[in-house]
């Protein structure tokens, strides 16, 4: 195979193709979407137009334009341009791309541009093989990747790239490309007598979550099986669309970035007491494949972390409904599910707990100073004191029992650390309740001592 024969032009004519593939923009002017990297004046814009291109990382969730940015540069620009897929080619390929760049570059001084798609798949030493011909000049790299490129690729491989990042196409985007592709003779379906309701545009556009190969591919479905009434018009509504794009698409990877993202934003919404917005997040998660069992282990998490001792029952609440979850399964479980998440998003917040991990800050600081004399084992002090005839220290201990309150002043951190304070009391619910309570018993034997 000729890995230089991607440099041409692929016939976007050709009907055994997909509509999202024939629909593919050809120019810069033709693309649609992501204004913030090809508007008028933005710097991707600006590279394309004067055909200057450095090595660069497209990153952004599937049928952003990722790949079809990469075609338009490559019908852009002066320089030879070969596609790599990262799951189907190694290192093999990549030697025989370097093989004929030096080749081009030595008998027709041309550049030659380098596309690979998936570019998280290649291991580290498959990424580091592209660093001494990127730094040489020979091969300028457009590289594509649905993952976070700060975790999926190696550092001086981002250091060597400019990152781009894309985002999923907006409602208004989509709608303009369905048009397009309904206007167009050549690569569209303008070749068909073809009404599409207003309602089915806004339908293929709903559904299809961003998504424009999702969206233009089930309006081919829709075209392509419509029969022609008595005057020979394709009609679409609402009902031929539904049938086409039966499930709404959800953007959800649950072995990517957006696993994160989602799980991210049902424990902010949790967080900030709103129950509606932590039920869309949780559900929009479950309905993506996520493993119910992870999203129980982020609330019990919560429970702790944000909830705390404000309501000490949450944890419970939680356990109890992740053990009635393993009993009966789905679809009931989405009961359970949903109890956890509104109790958590309902309850009093306190992220007091949380003082641990300041405690362990200072242990690691200053190391672990002695226990205090007082409040060492009390047999290990009275054997002190009767074999070494001093004072049993044990007998300084001020038991708390013996005092109104159960509570009396004496010092319990070592001599170094005896001001310190980490836990910071919440002030909602139980807690603030007890600590109250605790500050009013303080006082009050204080003053009678």
């Amino acid at each position: 195979m000729d890995l230089f024969d991607a440099s041409q032009p692929v016939d976007s004519t050709s009907r055994s193709q997909p509509l999202a593939t024939r629909m593919r923009p050809v120019s810069v002017e033709e693309f649609i979407g992501q204004r913030h990297l090809v508007g008028e004046g933005k710097l991707l814009r600006r590279m394309i137009e004067s055909g200057r291109i450095g090595s660069m990382i497209f990153y952004g969730p599937p049928s952003c334009g990722k790949t079809t940015l990469a075609h338009v540069i490559s019908q852009e620009v002066d320089a030879g341009f070969v596609i790599l897929n990262a799951v189907l080619d190694g290192v093999k390929e990549f030697r025989e791309v370097v093989r004929r760049a030096e080749e081009q570059r030595k008998l027709y001084h041309k550049k030659t541009v380098l596309f690979v798609d998936e570019i998280h798949r290649w291991n580290k030493a498959q990424q580091d093989a592209l660093l001494p011909h990127i730094e040489s000049g020979l091969i300028t790299l457009v590289g594509a990747t649905t993952l976070n490129p700060f975790y999926s690729l190696v550092g001086p491989l981002l250091s060597r790239c400019q990152l781009f990042e894309l985002y999923p196409f907006k409602s208004d985007d989509i709608r303009h490309l369905l048009q397009r592709a309904l206007e167009d003779e050549k690569r569209g379906l303008g070749s068909y007598k073809v009404l599409v309701s207003e309602e089915a545009i806004n339908y293929f556009t709903e559904y299809s979550g961003g998504d424009i190969r999702h969206a233009l591919n089930a309006l081919e479905m829709a075209v392509l099986t419509s029969r022609e009434d008595d005057d020979g018009i394709k009609r679409v509504d609402v009902e031929v669309a539904r049938e086409s794009i039966q499930k709404r698409y959800l953007r959800y990877d649950r072995t990517g970035d957006e696993h994160y993202h989602y799980a991210s934003a049902l424990i902010k919404s949790m967080r900030g007491s709103n129950p509606d917005a932590a039920l869309y997040w949780l559900t929009a998660m479950l309905e993506g494949g996520e493993d119910p069992h992870f999203v129980f282990r982020r609330l019990l998490i919560f429970a702790s972390e944000d909830v705390g001792l404000a309501d000490p029952h949450a944890l419970s609440v939680v356990n109890s409904a992740h053990e009635a979850f393993e009993k009966c399964g789905m679809p009931e479980g989405f009961y359970f599910l949903s109890h956890a998440c509104l109790h958590l998003a309902l309850a009093p917040k306190s992220n007091s707990t949380g003082a641990i991990f300041e405690v362990a800050g200072e242990h690691k600081k200053s190391g672990t100073k002695p226990v205090p004399e007082h409040l060492r084992d009390k047999t290990a002090n009275e054997k002190k004191s009767r074999f070494l005839d001093v004072e049993n220290a044990s007998e300084n201990y001020k038991y708390p029992h013996s005092y109104p309150g159960h509570w009396v002043d004496q010092q319990y951190l070592p001599d170094d650390l005896a001001e310190s304070r980490w836990y910071r009391p919440g002030s909602q619910g139980l807690e603030a309740r007890r600590w109250e309570r605790l500050q009013q018993i303080r006082s009050g034997n204080r003053k009678k001592e």
